[in-house]
């Protein structure tokens, strides 16, 4: 069985070996061990702190095979994105350039460095890996969605405006169309190193370095152009994670890859608008024909599966025994429910 955890110091091998694995290159799982095992340290004091209200934190789950013990997957959760420093997107604009003498009047787009993210929290650092991706339809939609029930059940700790800034398309070798026609004009370096060095977009270097003024986007070659908000090939399944969850592409795009930025709102996600926390009996469930993500309520213990339900289940859920081990519960303890949906014909 599958289920979603919060990360731990003894997954620090693994977690190495997924960044090392990854397609394009997350600067929110380095491959760097040093800096993942601060990763973990850090989601641990968070999960450890007494939150009244979002601040720096960040949680980092992981996707464990209950069978072996194996995590095949990680995500995580930065509670305000750009706490210490802005947080920077590119906002796609439309500039009007017009002449009464020439009878002429153009809508010329534009990218404009925006750092409206700044607050706002954000889903990051996701990766499953393929032989899971194979074996499992649900294995992402389980890893992306649990920190949708995890907010739901932890609101203090995180904003009501939600984001995510998928990987833009690179090819085999790491080159990026949209750096080698913006990004590198400016900073002189290549896309891995300031992926890394970027730490998330939240860098003072980012405002010394990117133009201030609108970027003439017809100015770009045709290349960079193309590739402006769509998502790395590696980056699908978790997209549609997204959109089946209630975000979607908003006016702005990575300003190092022109990688889609989705946006939400918490209320509307579906994990929350359709949720509920109901009692959990021990049982066979009859009549399941649909999977839902069950949850514990607990926090630094979270834990979160999949089962299959009724599509209407009752006021008290009957899960098997196997379910009520992992979720680490008792008889007739509350869980967080909710639909997955969004699955594929």
């Amino acid at each position: 069985m599958l289920f979603v955890r919060p990360g731990k110091p003894s997954d620090l091998d693994d977690l190495e070996r997924m960044a090392r694995e990854t397609g394009p290159v997350l600067h929110s799982l380095p491959p760097d061990r040093e800096r993942l095992a601060r990763g973990v340290q850090q989601s641990t004091d968070s999960l450890e702190s007494d939150v009244e209200y979002p601040g720096e934190e960040t949680y980092l789950f992981v996707l464990e095979d209950s069978a072996t013990g194996r995590v095949c997957g990680t995500a995580g959760i930065v509670a305000m994105a750009g706490f210490s420093e802005p947080f920077y997107v590119f906002r796609n604009e439309v500039v009007v350039h017009a002449s009464r003498a020439l009878k002429v009047n153009h809508r010329v787009h534009a990218l404009v460095l925006s750092h409206e993210m700044t607050g706002r929290t954000r889903l990051t650092g996701f990766y499953v890996d393929q032989a899971t991706q194979r074996q499992s339809a649900l294995a992402a939609h389980l890893l992306s969605r649990a920190r949708i029930l995890f907010a739901a059940q932890n609101r203090e700790r995180f904003t009501n405006d939600i984001f995510a800034v998928l990987p833009g398309i690179t090819d085999a070798t790491g080159h990026s169309p949209f750096w080698e026609g913006v990004g590198y004009k400016f900073f002189k370096r290549d896309f891995k190193q300031m992926e890394i060095e970027s730490g998330g977009r939240s860098r003072t270097f980012i405002a010394e370095m990117m133009p201030v003024d609108p970027l003439y986007v017809p100015l770009l070659s045709e290349d960079a152009q193309r590739v402006m908000g769509e998502p790395h090939h590696d980056a699908l399944p978790n997209y549609e994670c997204h959109l089946a969850e209630g975000l979607e592409p908003d006016k702005f795009v990575d300003i190092f890859d022109a990688g889609p930025v989705l946006t939400c709102v918490l209320d509307v996600c579906q994990s929350v608008r359709l949720g509920s926390v109901r009692h959990a009996t021990r049982g066979k469930p009859e009549g399941g024909c649909m999977p839902w993500l069950i949850s514990n309520l607990y926090t630094t213990d979270f834990r979160c599966v999949t089962v299959m339900l009724p599509e209407t289940p009752p006021a008290t859920l009957t899960l098997p025994p196997e379910v009520f081990d992992v979720l680490d519960i008792a008889e007739g303890d509350l869980v967080r429910c909710a639909p997955v949906g969004g699955l594929p014909a």
